[in-house]
């Protein structure tokens, strides 16, 4: 009903729907958009009828425009100028339109001025490409995932991948692809290898308003997930044996000092692995900034965006030196460890939220606010932070020259320490023997736990090769956990959980068994550390849902389904490769996998025709033999669903044997197909006799073969497709119950595998211990070490290589007697000189090893040790320089040797080699010796120091820094805390000779230069010459 116009009346929008072509060169009125915003923003021209006026309809256009009644009568210029859609003629009677107030509508997008008019797909690629700027854009179309424009250009040569140009309306767009099963490889070249952030649009199926408002679009193609070298989850190229850290730092504002105040400058770190949900957080000082990284590796370090702008500000420059990938992020809002809760599996405790500072707490804000932004809303749950404490300093240069986790050469994994002692069975243990060995434990109850659990499993042949076959039972928990933390876990994983789960629970009953069968005699500690294990783990909730999982997934039926699946990708890449074969060239097989590429090669090289394809495994199970993930008693509706899907299997088949008969058709049967549905199909010559009734309509036929729509069968097939589809929905409402158990039990199965990890390590340390004959180390809080019989772990291995043995030495720093009156042995540093080749560095970097070892709960290699704790190692071995960074040889040596001199203590250990090498003689052993000086005076450190400058020595004894038997009246006792050790040669007298690797007392003042020269090659005439120059200095000339 019609009504006088007031201007209280609301106006009423009609709309109807229609197209503006994209090739119309008519210009546009500002206020409807280009076709360029096509798939993102529904638009459309509406014309507003007043209740008063005439009834006007406007054209669809590309934009929500409210256009006055008159308009559509009396059309302004502008509107004049409007590109017209395609024709429609549409009547709405205006009884029909719905009255009221019209719902505000949201805003227009911003007009994008002089976009091109690129096809939809092109179009949102560009749009996340410009939203996601620093990143490179996959986006996913079909079957493969494609980079558009400048990403194309840039990385299709990279990831050898053609560079095709895709014809548009707008003119050519260079692009690039690759099949979705390759995602992983082209992403371990981008994230691993060149350290890129990879935006990953995914296809999301529109519903049916959207598909309106997006012109028709099956998929939206949004970002799912931001990749990064520090935040992968479950990437099949992550390093199984390594954590993969993110690291935030922060630096307090407005301290920017200078060199000589940066020691004291404090910063918060805070890092934390995504894949197995570790976070941890740790005070340092800008100094020990470098060290501190080198014991984490980070992939990735994250520091405040204020910073982007400050290039040469001391952390800057620090973290730049280093060669880390540095990303800049806000901080965001997460500034109060309060506001963490939503991303943590448990609440951090009132009690330890005081143990953090305020900058570590920053550290931990910036970096929760990154992660979140990267997975794009993806849900995470992360262990409540750890702060790390009570841990050796191992500095950035000891890490390398001690080869701890890779050798110094070639950067290999073979070769280094933890090569040398690695023995765990599972992937986890080998990770968290890496974080032991890159930070040695400083607590004294800690490690002699770990000792209790070695001897234990060295003294127990049986106990220790169950434990060891348990754990090869068990799977990767840590990260397993995570995944359905993460919302990532699939029914493969909970089969995996749920094996790790009756591994864990056998362990127990084995320790269990042990300790009721353990005489009443034994040691007390054995029986404590095993009872302690126990108390550790949590075994009924996770049980309970072991028994679930086992109960509700058919794991026939997952064999099935990754037997299909491999089917369908093996289709998939035997596509690409026939269509490589027949239109690209030679270059192009890179995209394919090594094994298709070769068959591929092979194929090509040959004349033979075609084989038959293979069938198909999806083909061999058909509808009536769909596999299914659950059990059908995994829940009581999914029994009652299989068994109605076995009713209407017999139905089926009754009606097959019905029809057949009715029909005279042996050969009928009841097929699906997707084009035609539910169909009776018969062959042979009962195509051409079958006669069909009325209510029958042929599909299709020939003289061979026949098919047709049979009401029986269409009700029958509808019914058992429903019924499929309600098994399918119910398999997956039961998989979602399986997985918030998991994460209901988060906690106490994080706990679990912890424990398991530990007992993979110490019955590791146990096997190392009996194949190498290690020792078990006394350690104290002592200042002092006794090593007798000490080899180096890892060189003592090579030598066995090559059928060679390995020469043991002793070590005996600091005082070993309590009688002030008898201090033999009290040296705190051993100045060691000797031959070239003859073992020096060997020595020094052995005492070093075995020190760490021992604070690893590891055996050592020595018939006999005993050492203080060490809180630091610091190591100033071999020679480098820093061209870059216009660092010669000798500055390299002297930043090292300071960073020694500043930061050691009375209760570090620090072993120097060859001070003052890179300069001239007379300043080397001024160097050499005021180091020595300040090891003895200051520091008060326990070291070994080796150098070939012998006049060291005599100025020691000069300044009264050497042991001797008698202590004088007055003399403060450190005072004299130098000892000299040398190692030798011995010659033949017929020009051969042997190095003498065992120390012994005293200095040796002949470095014996040109037996190594004759060694190494160098030119008899080179020789002479050498010898003739020493003649003429004076110095004697040995035979070579």
């Amino acid at each position: 009903m019609l009504v006088p116009r007031s201007s209280s009346v609301p106006q009423i929008r009609v709309a109807c729907i229609g197209r503006v072509p994209t090739g119309s060169s008519a210009p546009r009125p500002s206020f409807v958009q280009s076709p360029a915003t096509l798939g993102r923003t529904p638009t459309r021209n509406v014309t507003t009828v007043s209740p008063r006026g005439p009834r006007a309809f406007g054209r669809l256009g590309r934009g929500l425009v409210d256009v006055p009644a008159s308009s559509a009568i009396h059309p302004h210029p502008h509107l004049g100028l409007q590109a017209r859609g395609k024709k429609t003629a549409t009547t709405v009677l205006l009884d029909d339109l719905p009255q009221g107030l019209i719902v505000p509508s949201e805003p227009l997008p911003e007009e994008q001025e002089n976009e091109p008019a690129y096809p939809t797909v092109v179009l949102q690629a560009r749009r996340n490409m410009q939203k996601f700027d620093n990143c490179v854009l996959l986006t996913r179309v079909g079957g493969f995932y494609e980079l558009y424009f400048e990403h194309a250009e840039e990385y299709g040569p990279l990831l050898n991948l053609k560079v095709a140009q895709k014809k548009t309306s707008a003119g050519a767009v260079p692009m690039a692809g690759f099949p979705f099963f390759q995602l992983d490889r082209f992403l371990k070249i981008l994230v691993q290898d060149l350290s890129r952030h990879v935006a990953i649009a995914e296809e999301f199926p529109n519903d049916s308003s959207d598909k309106i408002k997006s012109g028709g679009l099956m998929h939206d193609r949004r970002v799912a997930r931001i990749i990064t070298p520090g935040t992968l989850i479950d990437e099949n190229f992550m390093d199984p044996y390594a954590n993969n850290y993110v690291l935030a730092v922060h630096f307090p504002e407005g301290d920017n000092a200078g060199p000589a105040s940066a020691s004291c400058i404090e910063i918060g770190l805070a890092w934390l692995d995504l894949s197995t949900g570790y976070f941890f957080t740790q005070p340092t000082t800008l100094s020990s900034l470098s060290s501190v990284l080198s014991r984490v590796s980070p992939r990735e370090i994250v520091v405040d965006k204020a910073f982007e702008s400050r290039q040469e500000h001391d952390i800057i420059s620090v973290l730049l030196e280093e060669g880390y990938l540095l990303t800049y992020s806000p901080p965001g809002e997460m500034q109060q460890m309060r506001d963490w809760a939503p991303m943590l599996e448990a609440e951090v405790p009132a009690q330890n939220m005081d143990k953090f500072t305020d900058n570590e707490v920053k550290a931990g804000g910036l970096l929760l606010h990154y992660v979140n932004d990267r997975l794009q809303g993806l849900r995470i749950k992360l262990q409540p932070p750890v702060r790390h404490e009570s841990v050796m300093n191992i500095d950035k240069n000891s890490m390398r020259s001690l080869e701890i986790k890779s050798t110094i050469k070639d950067n290999f994994f073979k070769g280094s320490l933890l090569h040398a002692i690695r023995r765990t069975v599972t992937k986890s243990g080998a990770r968290l023997l890496g974080e032991w060995l890159s930070s040695p434990s400083t607590s004294l109850q800690e490690i002699n736990f770990r000792q209790e659990l070695v001897s234990r499993f060295i003294h127990d042949q049986d106990l220790r090769d169950t434990i060891i076959t348990l754990l090869r039972r068990t799977h990767d928990s840590q990260r397993l956990l995570q995944k359905f933390a993460l919302n990532r876990g699939d029914p493969d994983d909970l089969l995996g959980l749920a094996s790790t789960i009756k591994a864990t629970e056998d362990i127990v009953d084995r320790f269990k068994t042990v300790l009721a069968a353990a005489p009443s005699s034994e040691d007390p500690s054995n029986a404590d550390c095993l009872s302690n294990m126990i108390s550790r783990i949590v075994l009924e909730q996770p049980l309970e849902l072991a028994r679930r999982i086992r109960d509700a997934i058919d794991e026939e039926g997952l064999v099935q389904q990754h037997q299909i699946e491999d089917s369908e990708t093996g289709e998939m890449i035997a596509l690409a490769a026939e269509i490589v074969k027949s239109e690209g060239t030679q270059a192009d097989t890179a995209i394919l996998p090594k094994k298709a590429a070769a068959k591929l090669a092979t194929s090509t090289n040959t004349t033979a025709t075609a084989t038959k394809k293979p069938p198909s495994i999806r083909n061999f199970y058909s509808q009536d033999n769909e596999v299914w993930i659950m059990k059908p008693g995994a829940s009581p509706t999914l029994t009652n669903l299989h068994a109605s899907l076995a009713s209407l299997t017999r139905e089926k088949d009754t009606l097959t044997e019905t029809l057949r008969s009715r029909l005279n058709a042996s050969s009928l049967t009841l097929k699906w197909t997707p084009g035609l549905g539910h169909i009776c199909h018969v062959k042979g010559k009962d195509a051409s006799k079958v006669e069909l009734p009325s209510t029958s309509r042929t599909l299709s036929s020939s003289r061979t073969t026949r098919s047709f729509h049979q009401p029986e069968w269409t009700s029958l097939g509808s019914q058992l497709d429903k019924t499929r589809c309600q098994i399918r929905a119910e398999e997956n409402r039961v998989f979602a119950s399986l997985r918030e158990q998991v994460i209901h039990n988060l906690v106490k199965l994080r706990r679990n595998a912890s424990v398991l990890d530990e007992l993979d390590i110490t019955t590791s340390f146990a096997r190392l211990a009996i194949e190498q004959n290690l020792t078990r180390p006394i350690l104290n809080n002592s200042q002092r070490t006794v090593i007798i019989g000490g080899r180096h772990p890892t060189v003592e291995g090579g030598l066995a290589e090559q059928g060679r043995l390995f020469q043991q030495n002793d070590c005996i720093l600091g005082n070993t007697t309590n009688d002030s009156n008898h201090p033999q042995g009290s040296g705190r540093i051993w100045l060691v000189t000797g031959p070239n080749m003859a073992g020096k560095s060997t020595f020094l970097r052995q005492n070093a090893l075995i020190t760490i070892l021992s604070q690893i709960g590891c055996y050592v290699p020595a018939d006999y040790a005993e050492l203080g704790l060490v809180d630091a190692i610091f190591s100033r071995v071999g020679s480098a320089d820093n061209l870059y960074n216009n660092q010669s040889t000798f500055m390299v040596e002297m930043l090292e040797t300071a960073i020694i001199l500043r930061q050691a203590t009375p209760r570090s250990f620090v072993i120097m080699d060859e001070i003052g090498r890179g300069t001239t003689p007379e300043d080397g052993t001024a160097v050499a010796f005021a180091s020595l000086h300040h090891l003895v005076h200051v520091n008060k450190c326990r070291g070994l120091f080796a150098t070939h400058f012998h006049a060291v020595a005599d100025l020691a004894a000069e300044e009264d820094m050497l042991v001797t038997d008698q202590q004088p009246a007055g003399k403060p006792r450190g005072a004299r805390a130098i000892e000299t050790y040398c190692t030798d040669v011995e010659e033949d007298g017929q020009g051969g000779f042997v190095y003498v690797h065992k120390l012994r007392k005293g200095v040796n003042r002949s470095s014996h230069a040109l037996k190594v020269a004759g060694l190494a090659g160098l030119p008899d005439l080179a020789v002479e010459v050498a010898k003739k120059v020493l003649s003429r200095s004076g110095v004697p000339v040995p035979s070579t």
